[in-house]
């Protein structure tokens, strides 16, 4: 099946793209050249080839999720420059009531 100039404005027209002569007869060829390789794969015998979705196992790499004790409170805040009741203390980013950006 080889494509036309024709289908290539088409195409380009759907894609909102404009090409000069020149630039039409080389992406036409192209194209043509592209629709023959899949035609070529369309030719190979895959009867007894299993269906594969991915072309590697799908093991999950990620470790197991267990539930381990937090660290102490008190020495994590040692490490930050201000705190408060507990809390690490942030400078504000609201004024006026309003979200600054």
């Amino acid at each position: 099946m080889a494509i036309s100039e024709e289908q290539v404005l088409h195409v380009a027209k759907l894609a909102k793209l404009s090409f000069s002569e020149s630039e039409l007869h080389e992406f036409t060829n192209q194209l043509g050249k592209i629709i023959e390789m899949f035609e070529t794969l369309e030719e190979v015998d895959t009867t007894d080839v299993p269906f594969t979705s991915h072309v590697v196992d799908g093991i999950n790499v990620l470790r197991e999720d267990i539930a381990a004790p937090g660290w102490n409170r008190d020495e994590l805040l040692r490490n930050v420059p201000e705190s408060e009741n507990g809390f690490i203390k942030v400078p504000a980013i609201i004024e006026n009531g309003e979200a600054g950006a």
